[in-house]
């Protein structure tokens, strides 16, 4: 059972390295340093679940960052299948970004 788990915290971390290729158009950070990933989530058959968020709900990539996230995720060896689930609850705000986002951007 516990190499189970190392294996879905392995492919945990490879999702966040994969979500760290996806840069906001607009903004020239990552999603995942930008703060839009609430969590990720691999279960014991391989499936993970990406819970996110985008900087507005009328966003211009509403539609192509989802479907980008997924098919990222996808290509990953060892996942089978993929969730990407929107929410904006909480609403995203600056306070999310990691502080190296908040750097580059010239907040801090």
């Amino acid at each position: 059972m516990a190499e189970n788990n190392f294996d879905a915290q392995l492919l945990g971390e490879k999702i966040v390295k994969v979500l760290k290729t996806i840069f906001d158009p607009e903004i020239p950070v990552d999603i995942y340093e930008l703060g839009l990933i609430y969590d990720v989530f691999v279960n014991e058959d391989f499936d993970a679940k990406v819970l996110m968020t985008l900087t507005s709900p009328n966003c211009p990539v509403a539609e192509s960052l989802p479907a980008e996230v997924e098919q990222k995720v996808k290509s990953i060896k060892g996942i089978n299948q993929v969730e990407v689930e929107m929410t904006f609850d909480p609403p995203w705000t600056k306070d999310l970004m990691s502080e190296e986002a908040k750097l580059e951007l010239g907040f801090l």
